[in-house]
Order: structure tokens, then C-alpha cells, then sequence
């Protein structure tokens, strides 16, 4: 017997619910599979073309007893690339496969690694599809990033001796309560986890809450620090502005209000500013054509970085409709805001502008990174906005005397730096397995 399951046996109704549960998610799957088909079939035909990945069909690793990776999207993808990459250096010869579940995070897994790692779509959490992938992949150890808790895949592993390790491990206080409220399904769920790494003190706190034991859990503290700290701050040549003193204002990772909302600041500020650039970069790229019909219906003369990199004076709005292409933009940029966080999105990566030395706005809901927020805000590189009237205050101080908004990424800079250290924490939790 294998010291995971000496150390712990699951109770015959636990093992009830968790398949009451499997046959709930068996109902609900043919609708979900249905709107995949649509989907594919009108946006995102790749995905539909592999499909058949959610069930578990998936290709065979190149070489068994590699490690497998599973990062939800575009987010946990970058944030797992920094580990990914320490790992694929000291350890060459492990074959590495990374899973996602979107189309965007499987394109920034391309993206980044190319065909250096093993990659498709992780299947549905059935325990048929989820065990045939791991009979197929063979992995010595799996893991997890930030969060995607599945009964099945975590169940899968811990009956084959696989440990699962979370890492830059994030639990809001939602999700905590959320899980607390079903102990029957999740509380096995986490004895089955071999090792949890706490990307904050709440995150810590609540895998506490939740009864994971402390010899389990380790506080590395948030490994984007390091990612945001290895980007090249160095300007990538991704627009080619005419006019080189233009001021350039990214809005990042939008979803829908949060476009409009600037649009109506950039043209109240235009008259004042007339070097002002407008960058909108939406989130998802099933939006790229609404919010260029948007960027016209306020009669403004828009730019798409597909068709053109080099940006005319003329110009006021730049709509990158190319995935990938965010952190480059923010190396041409003079101010950020980071998307997500006056949409109810619980706000993108703000330590990316940070790396790039940009002051930068979000709007208050940020409670997906609440300390990497707290820790910026407190060195006077991150603002709070709410509303158009706040950011156009706040812009028209920082487009004023541009000193200030120079010492504001400055000190975001600064606090990057002061903040790194989570991926040697991480590496010793992976170098323990």
C-alpha cells in the first residue's frame, strides 16, 4: 500500500457523493459538449477539431514519468511558465505536458513553449475520461495551478499514487465558504492533495479553514512576482508610432463595460492631449470585432495591430486583436489600467505593467490577486478607481506632470523586486515529490 493511502481511506458515503456528483456532471456534459460543437463550428474551429480531448482521447506522452501541469487559461499558463522553465532546466530529461481548458490558454502554451511540451485539453472531470488520460500520460506527478480543484482528477491520481501538488495556490474567501458547505465532496478531495503551495497569507488561511494540515501546506507567496520579474522591461518594437511623443494609455485585459468606459474618458481628454494614444487589448478574442464596431460608433480613427503595427498621428485608438501581444504593449506604454476590475471579473495581472514600470488604475474589484493589489497600492504604484470621473482625475494628474506617474512605476518596480523569491520556494516543494 502506498504511504498516500496508509495515511488516509475515505469513507464509503464520501465515495457515494463523489459518484452522485460524476453522474450530475454526466447530465449536465452532452449540453456543454453541444455548445463546444457551436461554438468551434462559427469561432474557434481548432478546439472543435479536438474535441474529443475532453473525453480523455488524448495522444500518448512522448516519454512516461514526466510531470503534468493543468493551468485553466491564459493567466495560470503565464504564471506556471516561470516554474515550467526552472524545472525543464535542471531536469532536461522530464517530459513536461501542460493542459488547459480554453483556446486562448492553449494558444499562449504554444506560444511560449512551442513544442518543447507535451499539450491538449483536459477532459471532463469523469473518472473514466480522467483515468484514461493518466493511463495514456503516465505522469509521476501532476500539477495544479492556482485553483480547478476536480474530484475525479484529484481521486484518479491519489488511487494511482500520482501526487498532486497545487501551487501558486489561490483560495478566496468565496471559494472557501463555497467548499465548506459541501464537505462531503471536497474535505477527501483535499486529503487526497499531497502538498498545497499558498501563493498568500488568505490563500494559507483558508486551506487552514478548510482542514488541510499545516505539514501539507507551504506560503511561497505568489510565484507571478518572479514571472513579472523575468519579463524583458526592455520596449519589444510592437507599435511604431509616428510621432514619438505621443502619450500612450493601455487599457489591458478589458471585458465589456470597461471599453466603452474609456472611450468616453479618451475623448473627453482628447482636446487637452491631443498626443493621447488609446490601446484597448480585450481579454477574449471572440470580442476583437465588437469592440472595433464600439471604437467606430464613437467616430474615432482606429488602428487594428493585425492589419498595422505602425501608428499614424492621426490615430486615437489602437485595437490589438492579436493574442500574446499584451506585455509587448506594455513596453511602448506610458500608463495601465488592468482590465477585469471594474467588469465583476475580480481583476487581471497587475504585476505585468509593473514589471514595465507603468503607474497603473483598477477599478475595485481585484479580489482575484488581493495582495499583489494591497502591496501596490500601498507603495503608491497602483490606484483605485471608480468610475470615469475618479479615472479622469487621475489621468489628468499623471498627463499634467508626468514626473508623478514616473515615481508610481518606479515604486511598482521596486516592489516586484522586493517580492520575488516564490519560485525557489516552489522548486524546493517539487524537488521533495
Amino acid at each position: 500500500m502506498s504511504k498516500q493511502h496508509a495515511t488516509y481511506s475515505p469513507r464509503w458515503y464520501q465515495d457515494a457523493f463523489r459518484w452522485f456528483y460524476s453522474c450530475l456532471l454526466a447530465l449536465i456534459i452532452p449540453f456543454a459538449f453541444l455548445n463546444l460543437i457551436k461554438r468551434g463550428m462559427t469561432r474557434q474551429k481548432d478546439y472543435n477539431r479536438r474535441r474529443f480531448e475532453r473525453f480523455g482521447y488524448v495522444a500518448h506522452a512522448p516519454k512516461a514519468d514526466g510531470y503534468l501541469f493543468h493551468c485553466v487559461s491564459v493567466g495560470e499558463v503565464v504564471a506556471a511558465s516561470v516554474l515550467i522553465k526552472r524545472i525543464m532546466a535542471e531536469q532536461p530529461d522530464r517530459q513536461i505536458t501542460v493542459t488547459t481548458t480554453t483556446p486562448t490558454g492553449s494558444a499562449r502554451v504554444r506560444s511560449i513553449f512551442g513544442d518543447t511540451v507535451h499539450h491538449f485539453y483536459l477532459p471532463y472531470d469523469l473518472h473514466m475520461a480522467m483515468a484514461g488520460m493518466l493511463r495514456r500520460i503516465k505522469p509521476s506527478a501532476v500539477f495544479i495551478t492556482e485553483v480547478e480543484l476536480w474530484p475525479n482528477l484529484i481521486h484518479a491520481c491519489w488511487k494511482r499514487n500520482i501526487p498532486v501538488v497545487v501551487v501558486n495556490a489561490r483560495m478566496t474567501d468565496r471559494s472557501a465558504r463555497r467548499y465548506k458547505k459541501f464537505p462531503i465532496l471536497f474535505k477527501p478531495m483535499l486529503n487526497k492533495i499531497s502538498h498545497v503551495c499558498a501563493q498568500g497569507q488568505r490563500d494559507y488561511a483558508n486551506y487552514r479553514f478548510l482542514g488541510m494540515p499545516e505539514n501539507k501546506l507551504t506560503l511561497t507567496n505568489n510565484i507571478k512576482f518572479d514571472q513579472a520579474s523575468a519579463l524583458n522591461s526592455a520596449p519589444q518594437g510592437f507599435m511604431q508610432l509616428e510621432h514619438s511623443e505621443r502619450k500612450v494609455l493601455v487599457a489591458g485585459s478589458t471585458h465589456e463595460p470597461e471599453e466603452s468606459l474609456f472611450l468616453d474618458v479618451y475623448q473627453t481628454l482628447k482636446a487637452e492631449y491631443p498626443a493621447l494614444l488609446l490601446v484597448l487589448v480585450p481579454r477574449h478574442p471572440e470580442r476583437f470585432e465588437a469592440v472595433a464596431r464600439l471604437i467606430n460608433k464613437y467616430g474615432l480613427n482606429m488602428i487594428q495591430s493585425a492589419q498595422s503595427h505602425t501608428v499614424p498621428q492621426n490615430c486615437d485608438v489602437l485595437l490589438v486583436n492579436e493574442m500574446g501581444k499584451l506585455n509587448a504593449v506594455y513596453s511602448a506604454a506610458d500608463i495601465a489600467f488592468v482590465g477585469g476590475s471594474i467588469a465583476d471579473r475580480g481583476g487581471h495581472n497587475a504585476l505585468e505593467p509593473a514589471a514595465y514600470k507603468l503607474p497603473i488604475l483598477m477599478g475595485p474589484n481585484i479580489y482575484n490577486n488581493p495582495v499583489i493589489c494591497a502591496k501596490l497600492e500601498e507603495a503608491g504604484a497602483l490606484h483605485i478607481v471608480d468610475g470615469q470621473s475618479d479615472i479622469q482625475a487621475l489621468l489628468t494628474a499623471w498627463l499634467t506632470d508626468p514626473e508623478v506617474a514616473v515615481a508610481a512605476g518606479e515604486a511598482g518596480f521596486n516592489e516586484l523586486s522586493k517580492n520575488s523569491g516564490a519560485l525557489a520556494k516552489t522548486m524546493d516543494v517539487v524537488n521533495r515529490l
